[in-house]
């Protein structure tokens, strides 16, 4: 049994309380503002963001987020990625020596351009930032929230870390693989986002399985390509945070990014589709990080190119997407 402290309440950070807490660990969830902590913890149903399902007695909710991390073991870190260096960054005095950091957030930072990881090397100190661990991977919320069978990988530099995080975190019904390529996973987790709106705008403008299909396996391509010359692994984009996590967000009906893209395709504006949502959809802050990410890199990103046009300067959908077909024709490899 270990003391774990879950960062962010929103369906992710509930589920990941329910599921750890279920598995006979002492669970402290914070969430943002002491009436939403009260509400949550007087109901013990998060009706917001997880309604259905019930916070097991192990979980203590508090909106103090000091005391949240104070003596814990473990800390998930599941805010939006854009919150991350406010959020966490208040915490790292608080932290045990010894304590764990996971990241289950996905995402890049807006004005750096820097991934998680490179984030948790400026606000936490050295030892916390060489010990964090990454979890990403195929898994929505409410599944494991329902116990229903999940796999996940769960990335770190130092191995004995991350051995004890990942035994620490499986259970019966989640099962967590380790890699040594945080780059790779944090790529993976944060850029098949883009794609999945892409997938969406393809769906709401019917253009049907096929065309799906194909921004899918070349969205892939995109994303390694990417990834390695960030010097990731190639053979990481093949596996749980990088087609598993891909192909889930694209077809999945629970995918709030392919849920943006869809409302794109049927004409809706950026402005309208955010006014009615009310838990984020990284992919949309992540275009334009993973555009200009591109470029400097100077990587050929045709699938973010064209998203950014859509989502960010508001070009038709229709003929943007069909832009991608109009392409000069190349070899399957190349770029």
């Amino acid at each position: 049994m270990a003391d774990i402290a879950v960062i962010g309440a929103g369906s992710y950070g509930t589920c990941l309380a329910i599921l750890t807490a279920s598995a006979g660990h002492r669970v402290s969830l914070w969430s943002r503002g002491a009436e939403a902590a009260a509400q949550l913890a007087a109901s013990r149903e998060n009706t917001d963001y997880l309604p259905g399902y019930r916070l097991p007695d192990e979980i203590t909710v508090t909106a103090d987020l000091a005391a949240a991390v104070r003596g814990k073991e473990l800390v998930l870190g599941v805010t939006p990625s854009h919150a991350i260096r406010d959020v966490l960054g208040r915490i790292a005095g608080e932290l045990d020596p010894d304590a764990v950091v996971i990241n289950a957030s996905k995402g890049l930072e807006s004005d750096t351009l820097l991934t998680i990881d490179e984030i948790y090397r400026q606000i936490f100190s050295r030892r916390i930032a060489e010990r964090a661990c990454f979890l990403s991977g195929p898994t929505f919320a409410t599944e494991i929230a329902a116990g229903m069978p999940a796999a996940i990988v769960l990335a770190g530099r130092d191995p004995e870390t991350c051995a004890y995080a990942q035994h620490t975190v499986s259970c019966d019904v989640f099962r967590v693989y380790s890699s040594d390529d945080v780059t790779g996973v944090l790529l993976g987790g944060a850029l098949k986002n883009v794609i999945a709106i892409a997938a969406g705008v393809s769906d709401g403008l019917g253009f049907g399985d096929n065309a799906r299909a194909a921004l899918i396996t070349r969205g892939l391509h995109e994303i390694t390509r990417m990834g390695v010359a960030m010097g990731a692994h190639a053979q990481t984009f093949a596996g749980l945070s990088g087609m598993g996590d891909l192909v889930l967000t694209c077809a999945g009906n629970a995918s709030r990014n392919r849920r943006v893209g869809i409302a794109l395709g049927q004409g809706k504006t950026m402005a309208e589709i955010l006014d009615h949502m009310r838990m984020v959809a990284e992919g949309v802050k992540t275009t334009k990080v993973a555009y200009e990410l591109a470029g400097k890199l100077g990587v050929p990103a045709p699938i973010t190119e064209v998203m950014f046009q859509i989502i960010h300067r508001g070009e038709p959908a229709r003929e943007t997407m069909t832009g991608l077909m109009q392409r000069a024709l190349r070899g399957e490899r190349d770029p």
